[in-house]
């Protein structure tokens, strides 16, 4: 049996993703970089989305499932008077508001946005991965075919209006896992009668993690140690250090 390249490593580090690149692909070279055997991401985000991806080596690996049910927040920027088959802006047009809409009501949105705040229900896309009959939707939608997804219930716990200027706004949104943002954009869109897709998306944190102690690739490579970027699992919030207790794993101090 082959066996695994790089050095035995367990930790953790915020990593800002940069802009039209995958998940994996930003892990990939995050692993690379700090030359370790095993790593995994909390949370996809997609290419053309950026911030927090939480990164995690070794043993802390474990905690990704942890993360995946947690709470995320994003900053989310809207055009309005476009709707895409994506819900942003990697996608086709698919409906487009008449010619004379040139910009957004901003009353209207703010008496809009409430429709949209706590337990709401929401169709995902099928540009998503979520898998039917085994296959993720987005390679039906490569093939032209549309599958009928039941809507879900998911929670926005904040839909903030920070600034709106001609047919873009700009919004600050807190909300539970499972939540599609370019599905929000689309539906608050549809809502305002005008259509809507996501041209950038930001992920600010993810469960006790906040993009403020992030760091992007180039920041890492141009580190002296980039080993020394790597959190402890001792260095871990409390509620994410009980889940190697509650396993029987002690947290240890990570050694570079």
């Amino acid at each position: 049996m082959r066996k695994r390249r790089g050095q035995v490593l367990d930790g953790w580090l915020l990593l800002d993703k940069s802009v039209d690149i995958s998940s994996n692909h930003a892990l990939k070279r995050v692993k690379h970089l700090m030359d370790a055997q095993k790593a995994g991401h909390t949370g996809t985000l997609d290419p053309f989305a950026t911030g927090l991806l939480v990164c995690c080596f070794g043993r802390a690996t474990k905690i990704a499932g942890h993360l995946l049910e947690a709470d995320k927040s994003y900053t989310a920027t809207v055009l309005f008077g476009q709707e895409t088959d994506s819900g942003d802006r990697t996608g086709v047009v698919v409906d487009q508001a008449a010619d004379d809409f040139v910009a957004i009501d901003q009353d209207k949105l703010l008496s809009v946005l409430p429709r949209f705040a706590g337990v709401i229900s929401q169709v995902p896309p099928m540009t998503s991965a979520l898998k039917h009959q085994g296959r993720p939707l987005y390679a039906y939608a490569r093939e032209g075919i549309t599958i009928e997804r039941p809507p879900r219930e998911v929670t926005i716990y904040q839909l903030e209006l920070l600034s709106c200027s001609g047919k873009q706004a700009v919004l600050q949104v807190s909300c539970s896992k499972g939540t599609y943002i370019r599905t929000l954009a689309q539906d608050i869109g549809r809502a305002m009668g005008v259509g809507a897709h996501l041209t950038a998306l930001r992920r600010d944190s993810v469960g006790p993690f906040a993009l403020e102690q992030a760091q992007t690739t180039e920041q890492l490579i141009a580190l002296e140690h980039p080993l020394k970027a790597v959190r402890a699992l001792s260095d871990l919030p409390e509620s994410l250090a009980q889940v190697f207790l509650n396993k029987g794993t002690a947290v240890e101090s990570f050694q570079s």
